[in-house]
């Protein structure tokens, strides 16, 4: 292997995702400059852990030296994720959503409790199945009452499902969301039975903090935590942001050598840039990603591919959902198989029914840009090669909300 085999590969990757390609996919989005070099910077290779007790017999301060700075550097990121969050605490520790979601747990339930979360089968996170989180932690896993005529829990539903199983914990949010959610019967559920309310907020947390999807904290949920590169604008990583000192108290609880030992301050800095960006540009980006899923969806729909919930506006968050059974019928393919068709002309979405319109705002294409990029789509989607087109269409556009 030569040694410049890695650089060769990454350069190869940068030319193809950030110039040739166009990214729909809803778990993706583009870091800024600032964000990529904090990502590359000597953060990234050293540790801090204040102490301030006794340790071994003795008191230390910390347990490294040279901390000054990467110490100040977490709690400014701490009091910009509550700034842009409208929260009294935030711990950004988690290196990801799904760790997030594990201290989250970990800080609310004992072995033998039930966690309730939205299903599987309707697109709610696979983690929170059994089999998964609850397996590790010794819980039972319960689903939630959803309606999928709509795409949304049935609020009133779970709220009397709630008070029947009296679940330690409940956790709203989804991996396919569409629509806010009706918390407050389920809040007030939850304040009857005792039940903590989280909100994994992973793909809208980008649409909360820009003040365009809901604002759980708001709503009655306890803590809200997701990962930070969906429709937030990265880097890769978690967060936590809750208004409740007992909450934060027992996440601090849950982290040094139980769920998290070295946190790679590299990704804090970069949040802490993504976090500042978020705050100046967010409700801007976000309201535009709202507005780009509704024309993209009419766009496409109005061509002939089998979007879901037209009679819905299709979308309120930056995810679009296929009907995947009437995708074979137009395309004569799998799902899986129209993806690798598309990719071929370098348009990029996933496997498994969604389309995210978060990375092409980031890019700034407006509603204007729809109809083209849906015209594209679906020459792609037929079979004919648009790798140049795409190219073209690409190039016309330099990523939006961002300090220059």
């Amino acid at each position: 292997m030569k040694s410049s085999y890695f650089l060769d590969r990454m350069r190869e990757q940068e030319r193809w995702r950030l110039e040739e390609s166009i990214n729909l996919l809803p778990s993706e989005n583009m870091a800024s400059p600032q964000v990529r070099a904090l990502l590359a910077s000597d953060f990234g290779h050293r540790y801090t852990l204040p102490m301030n007790a006794e340790f071994a017999g003795a008191y230390v301060e910390n347990s490294y030296r040279g901390t000054r700075i990467t110490t100040e550097v977490e709690l400014k990121c701490e009091e910009a994720a509550c700034e842009v969050f409208g929260s009294q605490y935030a711990c950004v520790q988690p290196l990801a959503g799904h760790i997030a979601a594990m201290i989250v747990i970990a800080s609310t339930t004992k072995r033998g409790d039930t966690m309730s979360a939205i299903p599987v089968e309707v697109g709610g996170y696979d983690g929170y199945g059994q089999g998964y989180i609850p397996d590790i932690f010794g819980l039972n896993a319960h689903s939630l009452p959803f309606d999928a005529t709509r795409q949304n829990l049935d609020s009133a539903a779970v709220a009397l499902e709630i008070r029947k199983v009296k679940p330690q914990l409940v956790i709203l949010g989804a991996s396919f969301i569409l629509f806010p959610y009706d918390m407050k019967p389920i809040k007030e559920a939850c304040r009857s039975t005792g039940s903590k309310l989280v909100y994994d907020g992973s793909h809208v947390l980008g649409l909360i903090a820009g003040g365009q999807f809901q604002n759980p904290l708001k709503e009655g949920a306890d803590a809200l935590f997701g990962s930070t590169h969906k429709s937030f604008f990265g880097p890769q990583g978690g967060l936590i942001v809750t208004n409740s000192k007992e909450m934060d108290a027992n996440v601090r609880k849950n982290l040094t050598w139980r769920i998290v030992d070295n946190v790679h301050w590299n990704r804090v800095a970069a949040l802490g840039q993504a976090l500042l960006e978020m705050k100046r540009f967010g409700p801007q980006y976000a309201k535009q990603v709202v507005k780009n899923s509704k024309r993209f969806g009419k766009e496409l729909f109005g061509r002939g591919f089998p979007l879901m919930f037209e009679d819905l506006g299709f979308s309120e968050s930056h995810q679009l959902l296929i009907d995947q059974q009437k995708t074979t019928e137009v395309f004569g393919m799998s799902m899986n198989d129209l993806s690798v068709r598309l990719e071929t002309s370098n348009l990029i979405i996933d496997s498994v029914g969604r389309l995210g319109t978060a990375e092409v705002t980031r890019l700034g294409l407006k509603e204007k840009h729809m109809p083209e990029l849906a015209d594209i789509f679906m020459d792609a989607a037929r079979g004919k090669n648009m790798k140049k087109q795409v190219r073209e269409f690409r190039d016309r556009f330099t990523m939006a909300y961002r300090f220059v």
